[in-house]
């Protein structure tokens, strides 16, 4: 019989080393995303650095469609917690917003200077802000940390009030990481200082689902394994516990490319964001 088990656990959830060309991220995305809020802001459909708490980083910009939208797509960005900004991901919006959807880009304070738990309660703070200024059903999504943070919104010790919570349709997590206890595990966890407690109180995998939700769990074929075995796991626990979910490994597409297809209105992946 032939066992495996994960003896690096660094190496398990490393990403740019084992891709080709991998260094190139996240820089790659610094110039579409300028192009695509400077095209916006010249179109009068971007409204940038919007305040959604008191500390530095608590902005989040807003991109409108053409016309009135039709709803809300909140985009929480990765990172491990740990780095990066709103202003790397502002070109993803593209898709979403060609479909009808205005959307929310958050930044939010990183670790050390936070914990896991306060980045979700930021999130919160800024989804419930851009709710305020959009109507109708709201959509969200995240990639790696901030696929987390999205489906940690939909559990029944979510920090989103209940009136944000029933306008909330679909939650789609991309390469998300669901159980943060293999994290801690990790040498960076000397900063993220994940514990036992957190791991059980922030781990999607661990906590109850809300009624009536729909999750999506999207992951790319090309990614680690454990990435792809943490983006099966959300799903197969919460289809468990009556969640409708389903699960999308995206053939060929790595822990970055997966998000390309956020860019277009007829990816499939923007397509399963915004369905109704």
């Amino acid at each position: 019989m032939s066992y495996f088990r994960v003896a690096d656990w660094d190496a398990a959830y490393t990403n740019g080393a084992y891709i080709v060309d991998g260094d190139q991220w996240p820089a790659a995305w610094v110039a579409p995303a300028k192009s695509f809020r400077d095209r916006l802001t010249t179109a009068g459909r971007a409204k940038l650095d919007l305040a959604y708490g008191p500390g530095e980083r608590n902005r989040f910009d807003l991109f409108l469609p053409e016309g009135r939208p039709q709803g809300l797509v909140v985009f929480v960005h990765g990172g491990y917690w740990l780095q990066l900004d709103k202003s790397y991901w502002s070109h993803l919006a593209a898709g979403s917003i060609a479909t009808g959807y205005a959307v929310a880009i958050p930044s939010y304070t990183l670790c050390p200077e936070n914990r896991i738990g306060g980045i979700g309660r930021e999130i919160a703070a800024a989804i419930t802000a851009a709710a305020e200024l959009v109507g109708g059903p709201i959509v969200l999504t995240g990639h790696s940390a901030g696929g987390q943070l999205v489906a940690r919104m939909m559990t029944t010790t979510s920090p989103l009030g209940e009136a944000i919570l029933k306008r909330i349709r679909h939650v789609l997590a991309i390469s998300g990481l669901h159980d943060l206890r293999p994290i801690m595990k990790r040498s960076m966890n000397a900063q993220l200082r994940i514990d036992d407690a957190e791991a059980k109180t922030e781990s999607p995998a661990l906590l109850e689902p809300i009624d009536g939700i729909r999750l999506t769990c999207w992951v790319g074929g090309a990614e680690r394994a454990e990435f792809v075995r943490q983006n099966a796991l959300l799903a197969n626990i919460w289809t468990g516990l009556g969640t409708a979910t389903e699960v999308v490994v995206e053939p060929d597409k790595h822990h970055y490319s997966v998000l390309d297809g956020l860019m277009e209105a007829e990816h499939p992946l923007t397509r399963a964001l915004v369905a109704e």
